[in-house]
Parts: C-alpha cells; structure tokens; sequence
C-alpha cells in the first residue's frame, strides 16, 4: 500500500507534498546559541531548496557556493523528529517519513544532531545565508504502521505524543487533535479541509490554546538558534485566525533581525484563494509554477514578460519557482530531466522581478516517487533508519544540484545586481526568443528554440564588454546597442559589475570543457558530439568525440570536448552496425557543460 502525500489541490485531486511535519524542540534543550558579534545581511531574495541535504552539507554549501555567489537563504527539510518507515521492497526510508513528526526534538534525525543544525545556521549566517526551516503545523503522523521508535527514540503512537520536547514537560493526547477525525471528502468545503484528517494524518487543534504554545515553543526555538525564516507546508489546513495567532507570537530573529521571513506552502482555489494567507506572510504561487513550465516546455516564452498577478498574488505577496520536490515526482510539467529548458526556465525566474525565487536543487529518484535521498545505510545505534550520505555535486552522481548549472548559477548575482529595477522588453523574434532590460543595470535574453539567435537590440546598460552570467562567452554594448549570440535553448545575461577584464574579444572560454549528456540509448549505442570543426569530426559521426557511461552513471554520458564559441555541434547515437541518429532540431552553438536530447 503506498502511503499517503500531502499537498491538496482545487477539488477532490491530491497532489502529494511532503508528508508534513510540526517539528520542534525547545530552547531549552537545543544546542547552544552563538552571540553575533554584528547584525547579519541576507546577500540577497534568492532561496534555493536544498531537499534532503544533510546538515554539514548545507554549511559547506553555505560556505563553499552559496554564499560567494549571492543567494540569500536555503530552505532546508523539516529539523524534527520523525517516523522512521522501513520499506518492504528492499527496505528504502522513503522521503516523506521526515514530514510526519514524532515529536518537536532535533536531537537527532536521519540528516544530523542538534550540534550539526546548529552549526549549519552559524555557518549559513556567517554568509549572509539565512536557513528556512520546513515547518508544519498542521498535523503529526499517519496510523502507526511499524513498530519502531521515532529518529530520536522516542515512543509514540497515533494521537498519542507524550514527550514532545524531550523534558517531559509537554505532550499531546486525543484531545489535543481534532476537532474531526475524519480523513477530508469534500474539498470544496472549507470548513472540513480546514478541520479534518489530510490524507489520513492526525490533524492538530490549531485553535486550542495548548497546542499553539507547543508550535510557538518549537518555532521560536528554532528562531533562537538563528533561523531565519520557514516554509509552513499546508497551510490551507490550518484555519486563518489560527495561522495569524501563532507568527504573530514569533520572535525576532537574532543576527539578522526583524520578525522570520515566513511564505506558506497553498495550492490556492475557490474554495481557499492564496489570498487568504497574505496577512500572514508570502505565499507560494502554484498558477506561476504551471505557467512557466509549460511555456518554456513548449517554447512559448515572449509574452511572460507581462507576468499577470498569478492567483491574485502580487510580486511582493508571491514566492515563486519552476518546480519543487512535490511538481517533481507528480506534476513534472518540467524538471531537470528535461535539460537546457529547465534550466533556461530557471535563469528567466531569476532575472524578471515578479515574486521572491526558489531554486530546486534535487537528488536523482531515478523514477521511484518514494526514493529517499542518498544514503548511507543504517548506522548502529542510530534509531533514524537509513542515515543521508553527504552531498556531492560531481557529474554523474546521484546529486543533481540544480543549483550549481551554468545557466542558473550566474543569474543570482544578475538578480541582485538588478534589484528594485523595472523590466523594459527591447526584442522579441516569434514566441520562443524574448530580450529585455531591467532599469540600466542589467540586460538578458532568453532562446527557448532549437537554433541559434542572432540578436540586435538597444539597451539601457552602460557601454562596455561584459561577461555573460548566464553561459560562456561575452558580450559588447556599443552606441546603446547590444549585438550577440544566444545560443539555442541558452540564454545571454549582462549586468553592471560584471564587465568583462580579459579575453573580451567574443568569449572562446578555452580549447575544451567538460560536457555531461543525458541520452536514452539502446544497448550496444554510443554517444558521440560531434561537429564543423575537425576535432569534432568535421560532420563524420565517428570521427567526433565519444562520451562514456557506464551503470552508475547511465543515461548521463560525460567527456571533454573542445567546443570554441563559435563551433556548431550535436549529439549523434551509432549503432554497432555503424548506422547513426542524429539529435534533431538545429545545431547546437558554442560551448556548455549540460545538454539533454529533448525528450519532446
């Protein structure tokens, strides 16, 4: 039987969101708060979601890339206690057991300690990286299935939480949920998707005073250790007036200052419009999401510049994103899976001003919704199931790091470097190619079509050579005027502070780079790139460069390859026979480290 997910849309579907947590721990028995010496500034809006990264993860991260490259939070999964769900079939912890809270303890939890958390949000601050806990206050856990402790020992069983916080000093009994114990029928009926059991889920009395306390202890347990903000999952499930009394009662937050940055997770409809929550924090847009997605999917891009108020929601009102890791596994309209677009679709997110960003960054569940992240395996003497390996963004491992892409890497810097800015479009060519300023301190230009752009537009940007943010090469503005390349499915972004010091004569960034391939072959296939120049084959198949798999790595094929600014190339699949298939559409320009052969 596959258990439930969370997440609800307009009706009676049921899209699956992480199976939710209330976590928590008190003040009391966290791991020791650090003193800041100066108040903290956030680098900059953009979050990235770094799903199921394990806390010493997340503070390399913050230290090593985030950090250095502008972004100003991460959103991580939920710190608390929770069920620990060994699979039958092979005996995988799947993904959602983190979102169905045993207690509100961190002590322990299969991604690290209290000490590690704590440690992970000093760090993050020292780089201007606020940490966005997942918090849910909606609910705690499903009928109890397996006999096993939660992921820090603590026994438990359905509506019956006797040490929430690990003191002994608070619990919940029955009467603690409700007021229905019925699973939601009607989602039209406000009164019952608000009072009732999500998928089954012990539903908490938000209106009672007791269990407010016990969500307000654990939340500004966590704002004392220098969390900065929460994603609050399900939000549609906790009435209105509940949902206000319980952030109106958060703490500031140390370092950084100010009340916590809070945005609830809402799949507005007519029944709960995103509306509803605004008084109460930002919101996430679902109608963007799917409007995004499934404009770069289908290479239906110019009009986005006029982004509409999504659902109501203004810019200021709205946190954003082209998929997250629920859309992943059950509205994947786009994903990484689907290569250049995607990431396209990610670098445009980043440079229009509506809404606040969150980047996806992801691990590969190679198909199975319920994978849990990559592991190490159980460790003895550890209750928290399989245990999450360290993060590794190497080519060809089972983290995908969304984050890190060329596309996308970049345009965080652009966004703070355009900041408060208005977009003013200066070309377009068809529906696919659309090129825009923001104010004069930016200009970028996004190709969601299979060929090459050869693009003539004025700008407001100063004029200069300028690095390309987006992808390899530069660009110059001459007289108002920017004349480039934008590759197909690429994108070309200039901004001030980003002016190109050496090698300014039309970006060759070198005589190779490192290419990652996602091709579906048949056994006995290679992958070839292939291409205008002689080390490339001159347009002979075999006489390119072959790309290399193996088990481990398939269907992602890897290999230097020397591709100049101005080299055509595509991918080419021979046969053991020698036949060949050739990628269609128009060739490929110029260099880049991460192409798929389009699924559609």
């Amino acid at each position: 039987m596959r258990r439930p997910r969370l997440g609800a849309l307009a009706g009676a579907v049921v899209l699956g969101m992480g199976l939710l947590a209330i976590p928590g721990p008190a003040a009391s028995q966290q791991a020791p708060t650090k003193t800041p010496l100066a108040a903290q500034e956030s680098a900059g809006d953009t979050i990235v979601h770094l799903f199921q990264w394990n806390w010493d993860s997340v503070a390399a991260e913050c230290a090593d890339f985030l950090g250095p490259n502008g972004y100003g939070g991460v959103q991580v999964s939920p710190p608390q206690e929770h069920v620990v769900v060994p699979f039958s079939e092979g005996g995988n912890f799947p993904w959602w057991q983190d979102y169905q809270p045993v207690s509100y303890s961190i002590d322990n939890t299969r991604r690290g300690t209290a000490e590690e958390f704590q440690d992970m949000v000093d760090t993050c601050a020292d780089n201007g990286v606020r940490i966005y806990v997942d918090a849910v206050i909606n609910h705690m856990t499903g009928p109890k299935e397996v006999e096993r402790p939660g992921s820090a020992g603590t026994e438990w069983d359905r509506y019956d939480h006797p040490d929430l916080f690990g003191d002994g000093r608070a619990s919940y009994g029955y009467d603690d949920f409700g007021p229905c114990y019925d699973s939601i029928q009607d989602w039209n009926d406000k009164e019952e998707v608000q009072n009732c059991q999500l998928l089954d889920l012990a539903d908490l009395d938000t209106g009672s005073d007791h269990v407010r306390a016990q969500i307000v202890r654990y939340l500004n347990g966590l704002v004392a250790m220098g969390v900065g903000g929460f994603r609050v999952d399900a939000s549609k499930h906790v009435p209105e007036e509940d949902m206000g009394a319980i952030i109106a009662a958060l703490d500031e937050v140390p370092g950084f200052g100010g009340a916590p940055h809070v945005y609830h997770e809402v799949y507005g409809d007519q029944t709960i419009p995103y509306t509803a929550y605004t008084p109460y924090g930002q919101v996430t847009n679902f109608d963007y999401k799917r409007d995004i997605a499934s404009s770069f999917a289908n290479g239906d891009i110019a009009d986005l510049t006029s982004m509409p108020e999504h659902g109501g929601l203004t810019s200021a009102e709205a946190v954003v994103f082209v998929d997250n890791h629920d859309t992943q596994r059950y509205e994947p309209t786009l994903t990484h899976v689907d290569g250049e677009r995607y990431y396209l679709a990610t670098a445009f997110m980043l440079a229009h001003p509506y809404g606040t960003p969150v980047v996806m960054s992801s691990y590969d569940f190679q198909g199975n919704e319920t994978e849990g992240p990559p592991s190490v395996g159980e460790v003895d003497g550890n209750p928290a199931g399989w245990i999450t390996a360290d993060s590794d963004c190497s080519a060809g491992g089972d983290w995908v790091c969304e984050h890190r892409d060329e596309t996308v890497s970049g345009m965080v810097a652009f966004r703070n470097a355009v900041s408060g800015t208005p977009l003013t479009e200066r070309a377009r060519d068809g529906s696919a190619r659309v090129a825009f300023d923001r104010g004069e301190a930016g200009f970028a230009a996004f190709n969601a079509s299979g060929g090459s752009w050869s693009l003539s537009a004025p700008t407001s940007l100063p004029d200069g050579d300028y690095d390309n943010v987006a992808g390899p090469g530069t660009a110059t503005v001459s007289d108002g005027r920017v004349s480039a390349t934008v590759p197909a499915n690429g994108a070309l972004a200039l901004h001030v502070g980003a002016e190109c010091e050496q090698d300014c004569d039309g970006g060759d960034p070198g005589d190779s780079n490192t290419l990652t391939a996602t091709v579906e072959t048949w056994f006995g296939q290679q992958v070839y790139v292939v291409g205008s120049t002689p080390e490339l084959g001159s347009w002979e198949p075999t006489g390119g460069v072959a790309l290399e798999t193996d088990a481990d790595t398939y269907p992602r094929w890897n290999g230097t390859v020397p591709l100049g600014s101005g080299t055509e190339w595509k991918l080419v699949k021979v046969n053991p026979d020698g036949g060949v298939e050739w990628e269609p559409g128009d060739n490929r320009v110029g260099p880049s480290t991460s192409v798929t052969w389009a699924r559609h």
